[in-house]
C-alpha cells in the first residue's frame, strides 16, 4: 500500500484514495464531501466512462430516437437542433439509460444481442476510465493544483479485475496510486439495496459470463422467448445474484487495501471524520494469507 501506517496516511501532503463497493453504500456521498470542503480533486469512474469513452455513443442513441419523431428529424437534418447528455457526477441517467434492459421491445427491451454489444462497450469504457486514473492525478496536480485526489469507483470495478491476479493490470495501476477502500456492506445493507432497486430497477453492468449464465436460467426458469421478457423483470430477478457474485470480488479486492464498514461511512461528516476512519482501517488491516 502507499501508506504504510495510520500516521504515514495522517501526515500524507498528498492523500489519494479509491472508494470502492456496492452501488448505494456512500462512494459518492465522501468523494462529493471531500470535493466540496477543498484541496481535493474528485474523479468520477462513471463520469469519465459517460463523457469521453461513451457519450458519443449515448447522444447518437437519442438522436436515433429523435429521428423517428418527423419534426425533430427536420430539425436534425438542417442541424436546427442540437441533442446531447446533461451527464453529472450525481445524474448519471444517461449512461445507464444507454445500457438498457434486454427483452421485451413493446416495453422497452433491447435485443438481447444489442444488449451484449452496449455491455461489451461498458466494459472497455470503464477498463480505459480506471487506467486513466494515474494520468488524472497527474493533471489535478499539474494543471489544478489540488493536493489530493479521490477517486470515485463505479459498482461493477470487481467485474473488469481479477482480484486473484497479483499482476492484475488495472489493480496493479491503481495500488501503485492510491490506497484502496472497500466499502464494507452487511447482509441488512443489502436487502435494503434490493429493496430499493425493486422499487426504481436500473441498468447496470455485468461480467460477460455472468449475464449470459443469468440470461439462459431465466428464460429457462419463466419459459419466456428472448423478445417476451419484461425488462424490468429480469433485471430485478438478476440483481440480488448479481450482489452475491459481486461481494466475494469485492472481499479480494480488499487485499489490496482496506476495509471500512458502511455504518462507518455512514456517521461521517467532514473530512476529518474520513481521515481518522481510514486511520483506523490501516492500523487494522492484516497482511494478505
Amino acid at each position: 500500500m502507499i501508506y504504510s501506517s495510520a500516521s504515514d496516511w495522517l501526515g500524507a501532503e498528498q492523500k489519494r484514495v479509491l472508494f470502492f463497493g456496492m452501488s448505494g453504500l456512500g462512494k459518492t456521498r465522501l468523494a462529493s464531501m471531500l470535493r466540496e470542503e477543498g484541496g481535493w480533486f474528485h474523479y468520477s469512474i462513471d463520469y469519465r466512462i459517460g463523457t469521453r469513452y461513451m457519450g458519443e455513443l449515448i447522444a447518437d442513441n437519442a438522436k436515433r430516437e429523435a429521428m423517428k419523431v418527423p419534426l425533430l428529424k427536420e430539425l436534425l437534418m438542417s442541424d436546427s437542433i442540437y441533442i446531447g447528455s446533461n451527464i453529472t457526477f450525481e445524474n448519471l441517467a444517461p449512461l445507464s439509460t444507454y445500457l438498457g434492459k434486454p427483452g421485451d421491445p413493446d416495453k422497452g427491451g433491447l435485443p438481447f444481442q444489442e444488449y451484449v454489444k452496449r455491455q461489451d462497450q461498458h466494459r472497455a469504457a470503464e477498463t480505459y476510465a480506471l487506467l486513466d486514473t494515474g494520468h488524472f492525478i497527474e493533471r489535478s496536480r499539474e494543471l489544478y493544483d489540488y493536493p489530493h485526489f479521490v477517486c470515485d469507483s463505479g459498482g461493477s470495478i470487481c467485474e473488469v479485475v481479477d482480484p486473484s491476479d497479483p499482476e492484475d493490470p488495472i489493480l496493479t495501476h491503481l495500488a501503485e496510486h492510491l490506497l484502496l477502500v472497500w466499502i464494507e456492506g452487511t447482509d441488512a445493507h443489502t436487502q435494503e439495496l434490493i429493496r430499493r432497486f425493486d422499487r426504481a430497477p436500473k441498468p447496470m453492468y455485468y461480467q460477460p459470463e455472468f449475464l449470459a449464465d443469468s440470461w439462459a436460467a431465466y428464460l429457462d426458469e419463466t419459459g419466456k422467448a428472448e423478445d417476451a421478457v419484461d425488462p424490468d423483470a429480469f433485471i430485478r430477478w438478476t440483481y440480488a445474484r448479481a450482489l452475491a457474485h459481486r461481494q466475494p470480488l469485492y472481499a479480494r479486492m480488499s487485499d489490496w487495501g482496506v476495509t471500512v464498514p458502511a455504518e462507518e461511512v455512514a456517521a461521517v461528516r467532514d473530512v476529518s471524520d474520513v481521515d481518522r476512519m481510514i486511520a483506523r482501517a490501516i492500523e487494522a488491516r492484516e497482511p494478505p494469507a
